[in-house]
């Protein structure tokens, strides 16, 4: 191939100033046409060791000295400093740019997309000197995968065409030149090499995460500045939130997607509209839907296989469902009628007007970006429980929204099933269409990554399709499907093969399921399968296999036994197969081994052995500790590892340690209520502040943040401040959660006046009474609390100006509070939460005859006094007048004479409220003499038998005569 081959042009046009930064984001796509002139370069066959002078090096290679990756990155970085053919520099670098992105797309379409590649990677890459028979070829490709391994975290083992990764790797990701002065699309292309080997990896690796994040950083300091279009923004917002779900950071990736949708002023809402579901339906019910419409300058181009024709869509299988319709039948009436029932599940939201005149059963076609984003926004909804009944009924409409408006782009329909398919594999009438259709996707994908090189798959048995062969029209070209992967969270094959195996074993399918693993050879997946069926026995022979040399030979393969040494040299996996046995059988010396044989890398090997220590009786809770900062030290992103080490140092009682470990769990998932709420319960027990938690105000609500910096320095409730700021963040995450907010309620009023801030104790004590008030009624108020309120209400100086006296001729004047302010809310407390649920409680119904006489309504004090007596008659009368308990009588005794010379006595004199025009006024009780004297009347009759000539006698006796001379 001469150097005059045709490539696009954009090649020597990368490193020009004048490019434009869309250009520079996504300069090329590349299809089979494109790509082989690549890969055919006099500069890529240098790099690829076409060359004589290089066989001595390839020598190593294919004795395993180095692996052909190593190869490949020390070829890069040589060529990158020496002058070739009188090209500069920056042609240099753009050719191996090309080169690099040519072997990434040619990966992708072999492993992700499809089609078919149109030629064989390996005849085109590795040179013949290492291709002198298929055993050394295999040898080569294996090697590459093992140092595809990653902190013990080893890639799939037949990973096909891993020559193309490889030249992608060592070009785009192992080596600096290109980032050197070098495009922006340099660095995103390392970013985008770095995040598809995480997702071949079985787990998040610590090392690629930091890498990742660092080269992001880097590209959001470009593209998100002011100058860049809002449609290149949008597009690399939605593929930042994507690496955020897969890394679990389902809040940063939520904030993403909202922001990309508003770059590109993408409408769309999930409301309620009236329709029917199933067949036998007779009335319109509110289904969910989402209406969305893409903004009108936003429909992208989008590459089709065909000129002139309609895109290509894979095959959308029909429910064929005896009772649920195919798709939800909308009622068809006037559009004003239609938005007068709409519910909308928004909090406090409408719809938009662009999105209210939508017909939800019509509705247009999306932007593939737009698309995208709803996809997304589904993803990160059900990264974290899929099996979640109300989380699925939210999703299912973003999904369907993308399948039933159709799709541009065949990649992102395809995408779209996946997602439906996932969604519904959890309902007993849409699970049979789930399964068919992941095994539909599942057969196009195999059929679409069928790879020419026979040696690439001699170890694999290629599968009988379950369903027919896709059709041409449900096909489309590889410069169509790669057009917009990067925001698609995609799978690759043997993931998505390895995802349909799960979902048969979901259905009880084990046999199909097992098939399918066998043939991938993903023996720790197989040995799982088998485990979650209680055949541990066969799980563990199977992983021992792959591990230890064989015993008792001649046997048939149930009955032969793995007990020999270790293999030399182990499998890539061998640290997660070491920590399957270690599960199986609660062996810590198996985790142990896995952490020996990553060379001290594989964390998941440390949790694991603090997961055990925790479970044994008494807890080694201080080796648990210690396993928990081995794993962190690998990979300090882990969410789980922080919370879990967290809580072991509130066992031990070292406070600072676990507000520094909770403050790095919060920083990793805001959203995570458990850690706030074990974040103030550390903060509580530390004596004196320190630098460690310097950091809790600063991931606080704006509102919540300014009121942190607003507090004098030298506040001597810092801490409780810091608590109470961390537990009411855990309860606005968890709404409904009454052991929150007691907490909060706890905290908050447990600091004095007048540093109390009021509003979080009214605003803890509505909120359990709203969660617990049905069940437990009154017993969820906290009595001494709600007192404290109480005080304040009635004799806090600060609020006297907030207050407007009414003297309607009574004693003393009326009290009318604003509404807003604490005093306000303490009433409100009062009268629509507590005195509903006022049952048997005396103590409540004094502090409400408190508050009435305060307002100044005397009628409803003394009525307040005696319900309060009567709740304690009520609950005293077996054991003060049956069982002759002396506690009992006394409380009787105390609540009568609180209700004679505290109520009768003080109020019913008074004249009534709310007399402000009248003639005479009337008083509270004209009758309160005779109320008195019957109430202690009773009283005594009651405990004659028991009490005559007691002291409660003879204070009730005195009490009866203090009336009658009244």
């Amino acid at each position: 191939m001469t150097a005059s081959v045709a490539y696009p042009a954009s090649l020597d046009t990368l490193y020009d100033e004048g490019s434009s930064l869309k250009q520079l984001y996504e300069p090329i796509r590349l299809a089979d046409a494109e790509i082989i002139p690549i890969l055919q370069l006099p500069l890529a066959k240098i790099i690829f060791g076409h060359c004589s002078a290089d066989e001595s090096t390839l020598t190593r290679v294919s004795s395993g000295e180095i692996s052909y990756t190593t190869f490949l990155a020390n070829k890069t970085k040589s060529i990158s400093h020496t002058q070739l053919d009188g090209s500069t520099p920056e042609q240099r670098s753009s050719q191996l740019l090309h080169i690099g992105l040519a072997a990434l797309f040619g990966f992708l379409q072999s492993n992700v997309t499809g089609p078919p590649l149109s030629f064989n990677p390996a005849e085109l890459i590795i040179p013949s000197v290492l291709q002198t028979d298929p055993a050394g070829l295999r040898a080569i490709r294996a090697h590459i995968i093992r140092d595809l391994s990653v902190d013990g975290e080893a890639a799939y083992r037949l990973t096909p065409n891993v020559e193309l990764f490889a030249i992608a790797k060592a070009i785009l990701a192992d080596t600096d030149f290109l980032l050197v002065n070098g495009p922006l699309v340099a660095r995103v292309a390392r970013m985008r090499v770095n995040f598809l080997h995480q997702k071949m990896l079985s787990e998040i690796t610590g090392t690629l995460q930091d890498a990742i994040y660092y080269d992001m950083e880097q590209i959001s300091n470009v593209l998100l500045d002011a100058n860049t279009a809002s449609s290149e923004k949008g597009k690399f917002l939605l593929e930042r939130a994507l690496i955020h779900t897969h890394h679990g950071l389902d809040s940063k990736a939520r904030a993403d997607i909202d922001r990309a949708a508003s770059e590109r002023s993408f409408k769309f809402a999930l409301t309620g509209k009236l329709g029917k579901r199933t067949k036998f339906q007779e009335r319109d019910i509110s289904q969910l839907v989402i209406i969305a419409k893409s903004a009108d300058d936003a429909m992208d181009t989008t590459i089709n296989s065909t000129d002139n024709s309609e895109p290509s869509e894979p095959k959308n299988l029909d429910l064929n469902d005896d009772t649920l319709l195919e798709s939800i039948s909308f009622t068809k009436d006037d559009k004003q009628q239609s938005q007068d029932k709409q519910v909308t599940v928004q909090e406090e939201s409408t719809l938009p007007p662009g999105l209210a005149s939508l017909d939800p059963g019509n509705q247009p076609k999306l932007s593939p970006v737009d698309s995208a984003i709803l996809l997304a926004l589904a993803a990160a909804i059900t990264n974290t429980t899929p099996e979640n009944g109300l989380t699925r009924e939210e999703t299912h409409p973003y999904a369907t929204r993308v399948l039933e408006g159709g799709s541009s782009n065949w990649q992102i329909y395809t995408q779209g099933l996946l997602a439906r398919s996932r969604i519904e594999g959890y309902r007993a009438r849409t699970v049979e269409r789930s399964v068919l259709q992941m095994q539909a996707l599942v057969d196009q994908v195999i059929a679409d990554t069928a790879t020419l090189d026979s040696e690439a798959t001699s170890t694999i048995e290629e599968p009988t399709t379950f369903l027919p062969r896709p059709e041409k029209s449900e096909s489309a070209s590889a410069a169509e499907r790669l057009e917009y992967i990067w925001l698609l969270n995609f799978s690759t094959r043997w993931d998505l093969e390895a995802e349909l195996a799960s979902r048969w074993v979901n259905l009880g399918g084990l046999r199909t399921a097992l098939d399918i693993y066998e043939r991938l050879q993903m023996w720790a997946e197989a040995a799982l399968c088998y485990a979650a069926t209680d055949r541990e026995e066969k799980a563990k022979s199977m992983v021992r296999r792959q591990l230890y040399e064989p015993t008792d030979q001649g046997l048939d393969d149930e009955n032969e036994r793995f007990e020999g040494p270790e293999l030399l040299p182990l499998p890539a996996d061998a640290p997660r197969l070491f920590c399957i046995l270690g599960d199986i059988d609660s062996d810590p010396s198996m985790y142990e081994r896995a952490w020996e044989a990553s060379n001290n890398r594989y964390a998941r090997a440390q949790r694991s052995l603090a997961r055990h220590y925790l479970t044994v009786k008494p807890p080694a809770l201080e080796k648990a500790e210690e396993a928990f900062r081995k794993s962190l030290h690998i990979n300090r992103l882990n969410h789980g590892a922080w919370f879990s080490l967290g809580c072991v140092q509130l066992e031990l009682q070292r406070w600072d340690d676990a507000i520094i470990s909770f403050t790095r769990a919060v920083q990793l998932e805001e959203n995570d209520a458990e850690s706030w709420s074990n974040l103030a319960a550390a903060i509580l027990r530390t004596s004196q502040p320190n630098e460690s938690t310097t950091t809790v105000a600063e991931h606080l609500p704006d509102e919540e943040h300014e009121l942190e910096t607003e507090k004098a320095p030298e506040d001597p409730h810092k801490r409780k401040r810091e608590a109470l700021a961390a537990l009411s963040r855990a309860a606005q995450l968890k709404n409904t959660n009454s052991r929150i907010w007691d907490n909060v309620l706890t905290v908050a009023a447990s600091i004095p006046p007048p540093f109390t801030p009021f509003r979080d104790v009214i605003t803890a004590q509505k909120k359990i009474i709203d969660i617990l008030g049905d069940k437990k009624g009154e017993k969820c108020i906290d009595i001494p609390i709600l007192g404290m309120l109480v005080d304040y209400l009635t004799t806090a100086y600060e609020y006297k100006e907030l207050l407007i006296k009414v003297d309607n001729g009574s004693e003393p004047p009326q009290q009318v509070v604003r509404s807003g302010t604490i005093a306000g809310q303490i009433l409100s407390l009062l009268d629509n939460s507590i005195v509903p649920h006022i049952t048997h409680s005396s103590s409540l119904w004094l502090l409400v005859a408190r508050v009435e006489q305060w307002r100044g309504q005397p009628s409803k004090a003394l009525e307040a006094h005696e319900k309060a007596w009567r709740a304690t008659v009520a609950s005293s009368t077996q054991g003060a007048f049956q069982m002759g308990d002396e506690k009992k009588w006394m409380e009787v005794v105390h609540a009568t004479e609180k209700l004679v010379r505290n109520g009768y006595s003080k109020y019913g004199p008074m004249n009534k409220e709310g007399q402000e025009d009248a003639d005479e006024a009337e008083l509270v009780a004209k009758d309160w003499r005779f109320k008195a004297r019957s109430a202690v009347r009773g009283i005594l009759g009651k405990g004659k038998e028991f009490w005559e000539d007691s002291e409660g006698w003879s204070r009730l006796k005195e009490l009866q005569s203090e009336v009658g001379s009244a």
